[in-house]
């Protein structure tokens, strides 16, 4: 039995509201159009069990922005009541892509000039944050901010994304990128519950040391997945393996907080 099919068998467990995507959604390359039967034996065909018919919401991948990105969403907001999730579109961050030798061809069309495109992303998600008056904050992008696997930490990633993200009292950063499950959390701001949280589906290749201001709470070189509970105090996060078994657990709650006028 695949681990779609224990994904399927948690969301069932837990009445799932919506699936997310991280990025990296059809290997190699992405897809050649809406109409790539590519999605159909990647995704539909994948997929299949009876509670993951619902929404699912993606962000492209680096491997994804080597097929047609120009048709589908990059960034966005989910409202989930509780909560609202901030998808951001991370791979014209990173500077390897526009600045090696060309192995492999990227679609930038939407994004060029890249400047003024990550400009505006960051605007409006600092502004959309800002707005926001939801008792959890969550943001998701494809790439790490903070990692122990393989790939490492995005530099573009801490200088232009951290600072909006603290600024802004964000509660997690949801990534995929490195092919592992990790929970990592920043020590200068571990009292105040800002977290880490990077889910990939393949093994990593190497762990390297993590850096000596963060706390690494949780690492698996294996394929998995993560569940995410919400309610209006209340957080709970748990990370499975391909059998489903339950790896590592976190929760944390808050006071809701109330504006006055």
């Amino acid at each position: 039995m695949n681990y779609y099919w224990q994904m399927g068998i948690v969301g069932k467990e837990l009445d799932i509201d919506f699936v997310i995507s991280t990025g990296d959604n059809i290997y190699p390359s992405g897809l050649k159009g809406t109409d790539d039967a590519a999605f159909d034996y990647s995704c539909t065909q994948i997929y299949t069990a009876p509670s993951l018919q619902k929404l699912w919401y993606t962000l492209l991948g680096n491997h994804d922005y080597r097929g047609d990105a120009l048709s589908l969403d990059t960034s966005y907001v989910v409202d989930a009541r509780v909560a609202e999730f901030f998808f951001l579109d991370t791979t014209p961050f990173v500077d390897k892509y526009f600045t090696q030798p060309p192995q492999h061809v990227y679609d930038w069309r939407g994004v060029l000039p890249r400047n003024r495109y990550i400009s505006n992303l960051l605007t409006d998600l600092h502004f959309a944050l800002k707005q926001s008056n939801v008792n959890w904050k969550i943001v998701v992008g494809h790439h790490t901010i903070r990692s122990a696997g393989f790939h490492g930490n995005t530099l573009e990633l801490q200088n232009l994304l951290l600072p909006i993200l603290q600024e802004n009292n964000v509660d997690l950063y949801i990534n995929g990128h490195d092919h592992c499950l990790q929970h990592i959390s920043s020590l200068e701001s571990y009292n105040n519950g800002y977290r880490w949280w990077v889910k990939g589906v393949e093994g990593c290749r190497e762990l390297v040391e993590a850096r000596r201001d963060e706390v690494l709470m949780f690492y698996y070189d294996g394929q998995g997945f993560m569940s995410l509970q919400l309610t209006q105090t209340q957080l709970d996060i748990a990370f499975y393996d391909v059998f489903g078994n339950v790896l590592h657990k976190w929760s944390t709650s808050k006071h809701i907080h109330f504006s006055t006028v």
